[in-house]
């Protein structure tokens, strides 16, 4: 602290070292700093009527609060006044007095009445401590402090107030809990559209299973209506009902992340639009809105985007597609609006029915199967099997861009072509319209997210498995009536107690923080990274029982990825929500390099971008290819969709688009060769046998002898829930595949299986072993041989 020299003079006397010279610098001081800080029976005082004010909520996560550096001071351009006024301080006694300090049990338990558990009161206190050690001269309220404590004149406890003054620097958390609370009360979310509250809009919701009608009359209304807006959970049921609009006379545009279309000559919107429902205006007056696949208000990553339209869109009638599941949810969150809701009940117009047995080999498909697989490994398993029995398949997964998705449906859909069975993983729960007779589930556990971001394998759930199933036999489809089997027969009961369990009803609804909200945050904390900040705004958050936060894991690690580019934080935050596949290592660099452009103020062009994508590309030669040109097809929609959020500095959204159809048609020309490039692969893996290190081949003849045994009596090969469980799985999966795919036969695994064990007594014998140990070894092994 600084004031005039003048006052320093005036106010030093001659010792400084009797109790009654504090009285008297302290009244020399009390102009420039106010109140001098009072003993430790004052601030409890302080304390507990803080502690009270503060409403009793929750204990914050504290593990959550990084400590920020303060850096000791350096010599002062006024010299030590401190000193000047007292003596100068021995570090020793210094050291000692801190010591003593911070072993006082009445310190830490007025600490903790200030929001300093025992974490954060060791970390203040270490910080606390450097500070005053190494500061070349220390303010001088706690220079003179310090000073009468080495006298006698004063308590060990009067430095609490110094002590706190610092914890609140270096966790700037604790000076503003109150105002951060308030920023993130999420407990009334209809009142953050207030537009929606001054119209009283009517609620229609449509219930029923999968291939019901209950979209189709939703849409109808939306066709009639004379201003509407549809919302959707993806880019294909977007552009779907965008073409069946216009087609049917009714003028639609198109709006979604990474795409703007108006179909007006004029350029002028169109009183109807078509869009993914993160892109819906709540401020945009319609007759009519129709928010499809109403249940995702309870997805742990993106419901809050189906909250926000519920509660926040502008329509006179609001039409509600979805399982009945979300019907008890949505009449309690419209209680809350004052709005009543009117439920249509459907039920499903074709026939679906499970049946007694597996379908156990690939032998017994027939055309309009559809094989459901959870993971990108199965669908190419899968897919190589039924090319090696002379079948054509199409494959649909969800990395695949739509127009791959669409060529493959249209490719299985059409009753001409050759392609009469369909490979896809539940991507095809919604979205596309498919010719299926038969769902037949390959695996019934499937890999997800929960609300903690934690990965979990469990199997589907009842909702995932009726929306999966109800795809057999759609009321517009060439069959009128679906089945639903599994692949392996151990699963079929599996299913069938999945299948008939009741749906639990959906019990909250996901929420988000704004922009303006986390600016809010930032404003209070602004020397607090965006990540950490997203942590501490869902730490501080209050939602009532009928909502909760959303994860935002792929947020934060946005956020993380970007953190040392320096940009504003409403930047960063548009950043941060562009939707990209973190287990893209393309993508997520591209990501880095865009931000890291754009900080330069250096616009990102179509030459640029080229040169980063390294185009022109090259059609697939394997699997690795493709799924390189997936990414790439990532790249490319991150780019049109900051486009839409930064024109200036991504200037070529037009003609990356028309990049970005060549390559769909790579892409798409991949894909209807995928069984030829996954053969590629997995011959070029088959060479590299070669390669493997000689400790490594005992490893490799154990799982062939364990395959031989598997193989001579599998009347169906590729089950992998049939497969006895190993400790290599890795190993087993490839010896798996080159029987599976016809490369090795069990005959050619005895003849591998002895020409090892040749080798191995040949080395035996080198090695100076003995004959009978050497019989052993061969009496042992051969029953497995056989």
């Amino acid at each position: 602290m600084s004031f005039p020299r003048c006052a320093l003079l005036w106010a030093r006397l001659p010792a400084g070292r009797q109790a009654g010279h504090r009285a008297a610098i302290c009244s020399a001081l009390r102009p420039h700093f106010g109140p001098f800080p009072g003993v430790l029976g004052q601030v409890s005082v302080l304390a507990t009527t803080c502690s009270s004010a503060s409403g009793g909520s929750k204990t914050p996560n504290t593990a959550l609060f990084v400590p920020l550096s303060v850096k000791p001071q350096g010599p002062s351009a006024d010299g030590d006044v401190g000193a000047e006024l007292t003596r100068p301080l021995d570090k020793n006694e210094v050291k000692g007095i801190l010591d003593k300090f911070y072993k006082r049990k009445e310190v830490q338990k007025l600490g903790a009445d200030y929001g300093l558990d025992a974490r954060l009161f060791h970390q203040a206190f270490i910080s606390f401590r450097n500070y005053i050690m190494q500061s070349h001269s220390l303010d001088v309220d706690i220079h003179i402090v310090l000073n009468d404590i080495c006298f006698g004149a004063a308590h060990v406890d009067d430095l609490f107030p110094f002590f706190l003054r610092h914890a609140k620097q270096i966790f700037p958390v604790l000076e503003c809990k109150d105002d951060l609370r308030k920023i993130s009360d999420l407990r009334i979310p209809p009142n953050w559209y207030p537009d929606a509250r001054a119209m009283h809009r009517k609620i229609i919701f449509h219930s029923g299973p999968t291939n019901s009608g209950k979209t189709y009359h939703a849409i109808q209304k939306y066709f009639s209506a004379k201003s509407g807006v549809y919302c959707g959970p993806l880019k294909l049921l977007a552009h779907e009902i965008f073409e069946k609009s216009n087609a049917a006379g009714v003028p639609c545009d198109l709006v979604t992340g990474e795409e703007r279309v108006t179909v007006q000559p004029d350029g002028k919107q169109a009183s109807h639009v078509a869009c993914t429902v993160e892109m819906c205006s709540v401020t945009t007056p319609y007759k009519v809105a129709v928010i499809d696949e109403i249940q995702m208000i309870r997805d742990p990553a993106r419901g809050w985007a189906w909250t926000r339209a519920l509660l926040g869109l502008c329509a006179e009638e609001i039409h509600l597609c979805g399982e009945p599941a979300a019907i008890d949810l949505v009449t309690e969150l419209m209680f809350t609006t004052g709005e009543e809701v009117e439920v249509r009940d459907y039920k499903r117009l074709t026939p679906i029915s499970v049946l007694d047995h597996a379908l156990e080999s690939l032998d017994n498909l027939r055309p309009g199967d559809c094989i459901v697989c959870f993971s990108k490994n199965d669908i190419y398993s899968v897919s190589r099997q039924i090319e090696i029995r002379g079948l054509e398949s199409a494959v649909i997964y969800g990395s695949l861009p739509p127009g791959a998705k669409l060529a493959q449906a249209k490719k299985f859909n059409d009753p001409n072509d050759p392609c009469k069975i369909l490979v896809a993983t539940d991507a095809i729960g919604m979205g596309l319209n498919l010719s299926i007779r038969r769902i037949i589930f390959y695996s019934l556990i499937k890999p997800s997210i929960n609300e903690k971001g934690e990965k979990e394998m469990e199997p589907i759930t009842t909702s995932q498995a009726l929306q999966i199933a109800g795809r057999a036999g759609r009321f517009s489809s060439q069959f009128k009536e679906g089945e639903v089997t599994t692949m392996n027969r151990e699963d079929l009961g599996l299913l069938k107690e999945i299948l008939n369990r009741p749906v639990d009803p959906i019990r909250a609804a996901g929420l988000h923080p704004t922009a303006e909200q986390i600016e809010m945050f930032a404003y209070h904390l602004p020397d607090t990274t965006l990540s950490n900040l997203i942590d501490i705004f869902v730490d501080f958050s209050q939602v009532d029982g009928q909502y909760f936060v959303c994860n935002m894991d792929d947020f934060k690690f946005s956020a993380e990825l970007i953190q040392h580019i320096p940009l504003s934080l409403r930047v960063r935050y548009v950043f941060c929500t562009a939707p990209i596949n973190k287990k893209q290592p393309f993508v997520c660099s591209s990501l880095l390099q865009f931000a890291r452009q754009y900080s330069r103020n250096e616009p990102l062009t179509f030459a640029w971008l080229r040169r980063h994508i390294k185009w022109p590309l090259l059609p697939p030669k394997n699997i690795k290819d493709l799924v390189d040109l997936e990414a790439i097809h990532d790249v490319l929609d991150l780019y049109l969709w900051l486009s839409y959020r930064f024109m200036d500095m991504f200037p070529d959204g037009s003609v990356i688009r028309d990049l970005q159809k060549e390559l769909d048609t790579l892409i798409q020309d991949g894909v209807h060769n995928i069984t030829k490039l996954i053969k590629i692969s997995e011959t070029r893996k088959l060479l590299n046998l070669e390669s493997f290190p000689s400790e490594r081949q005992s490893q490799l003849s154990g799982v062939l002898r364990s395959q031989a045994r598997r193989a001579r009596g599998a009347k169906a090969v590729g089950s992998k829930a049939a497969e006895p469980p190993s400790p290599d799985a890795g190993e087993l999966s490839l010896a798996s595949r080159l029987v599976q795919q016809g490369l090795l036969t069990p005959d050619m695994l005895k003849q591998l299986e002895k020409e090892w064990m040749t080798q191995q007594i040949e080395r035996n014998r080198e090695r100076g072993e003995s004959e009978t140990h050497s019989k052993g070894t061969r009496r042992k092994k051969e029953p497995d041989s056989d």
